[in-house]
C-alpha cells in the first residue's frame, strides 16, 4: 500500500494532500462502502475531505487529522484483507479510540492492534466478535485469565455481550461444561404487577437481554436444546442459592441490583474449574432507598484480590447508537 504527501499549490499551506494506494480494487469498492458513506463518516468525524480517484484515496487536511485519517483507512483496508467486513460500528471504534473527536489527540501504536495484528477475538458459532475499543480488550482479557472479572460501567458498552460470548467460546471449546447466566428479578423504576404463567412464563422478561446475547452467538434450536439438557442455565438470582456451581462458566449480569447478601451469595457459588462474570452500572441502581448495592460492596472488598480482576467503562466505550454516548456523558455531567 504506497502512501504519498503532496502539497498541490491550491491548497493553504497548513492544508496537505496524503495519497493512499489501494491494490485491489474490490476491496477498496467495500472499504469505500455503498454511496462513499464510510469514507463520509471518516469525513465528517476527522474534519478532512477524502477524494477518490482510481485505485487510490487522497486525504486532504491538516496534519494531524490527515495523520489519522489514512491510518484509519489503511487499517479498515487490512480488516478487509483478512476475509472482515468493515461495519458503521468499526469505523466509529476506531474514531474514539484515539480521544480527540477532531483528531486533535494522539494516538499510540497499539490503538489499531486489534485490526493489524494481535487481535483479540472471540469465536462462536454464528459469529466472530472482535472488542472495539481499549477497554473491551482489556475486559476480554481479564475474562479469559481470571477466575472472577468485574465489568462496571454504563449501558451499551458490551459487557454482558462480551461476556456471554467469551462463555460460548470456552462452553464451545470445552473448556466448561455449561453456561449460567443470572440476574436479579428487580424493576426498573416501575410496579409490574403480577405476570401470568408458570415460574419460567413470570422471570422470562427479566432475562430477556441475556437470551437475546446467546441467540448472537449460537443458532436459535442449538440454544433450545442446551437449555433443555441444561448445559445453559438461565435463572432469577434468587435461584442460586444453595448451590455449587463448578466447571461452569457464570454470569450475574446487573449485579447493581444485588444486595450486599445476595452479591456474598452468589460469589461464594464459585466451584471448580469455574469462571465467574459480575457485570453492572452503578448509575442504574433500582433497590429501595436504603438498600446497599452488593455490586458497590464487592467493589470496595475485592479490590487488590489476586485472580480477580475489575474493568471499568466510559462514555468512550459505547458500541450502541452514538446519541447513547451522548446521552450518558449529558447525565454524568449532570451528576458531577
Amino acid at each position: 500500500m504506497a502512501t504519498s504527501v503532496l502539497t498541490p499549490s491550491s491548497l493553504p499551506e497548513d492544508i496537505q494532500e496524503t495519497l493512499l494506494e489501494f491494490p485491489d480494487n474490490r476491496l477498496l469498492v467495500e472499504l469505500c462502502g455503498e454511496f462513499d458513506r464510510n469514507l463520509a463518516q471518516i469525513e465528517h468525524a476527522l474534519s478532512i475531505q477524502l477524494l477518490r480517484r482510481g485505485n487510490q484515496i487522497a486525504v486532504i487536511g491538516e496534519a494531524a487529522a490527515r495523520e489519522r485519517g489514512a491510518e484509519i483507512l489503511e487499517a479498515l483496508y487490512e480488516r478487509l484483507e483478512a476475509g472482515r467486513n468493515v461495519e458503521s460500528g468499526d469505523i466509529d471504534g476506531l474514531l474514539r479510540m484515539g480521544g480527540s473527536a477532531k483528531g486533535t489527540g494522539t494516538r499510540s501504536g497499539d490503538q489499531l492492534e486489534m485490526f493489524q495484528g494481535g487481535r483479540v477475538e472471540i469465536k462462536t458459532r454464528k459469529k466472530t466478535v472482535e472488542p472495539r475499543t481499549d477497554a473491551q480488550k482489556a475486559y476480554v482479557r481479564a475474562l479469559f485469565e481470571n477466575e472472577l472479572a468485574f465489568g462496571i460501567g454504563p449501558a451499551g458498552t458490551g459487557k454482558t455481550y462480551l461476556a456471554v460470548a467469551v462463555g460460548v467460546s470456552m462452553f464451545i471449546g470445552g473448556h466448561v461444561d455449561r453456561i449460567i447466566l443470572s440476574r436479579p428479578a428487580v424493576e426498573a423504576g416501575e410496579r409490574l404487577g403480577f405476570l401470568p404463567g408458570d415460574m419460567k412464563d413470570k422471570v422470562d422478561p427479566y432475562m430477556q437481554p441475556l437470551y437475546d446475547a446467546l441467540n448472537d452467538f449460537l443458532p436459535g434450536k442449538q440454544v433450545a436444546k442446551l437449555i433443555e439438557d441444561k448445559k445453559i442455565e438461565i435463572a432469577p438470582l434468587a435461584f442460586m442459592r444453595g448451590r455449587t456451581l463448578s466447571n461452569a462458566f457464570v454470569v450475574l449480569d446487573e449485579a447493581q441490583n444485588a444486595t450486599s447478601m445476595q452479591m456474598k451469595m452468589f460469589l461464594t457459588r464459585l466451584g471448580e474449574g469455574s469462571r465467574m462474570v459480575i457485570t453492572g452500572d452503578r448509575s442504574q441502581i433500582d433497590l429501595p432507598r436504603g438498600v446497599q448495592s452488593g455490586l458497590k460492596d464487592a467493589e470496595r472488598l475485592l479490590t487488590g484480590i489476586n485472580k480477580i480482576s475489575f474493568n471499568y467503562f466510559t462514555a468512550k466505550d459505547v458500541v450502541r447508537h452514538p446519541l447513547v454516548a451522548k446521552i450518558i456523558e449529558a447525565y454524568d455531567a449532570d451528576e458531577a
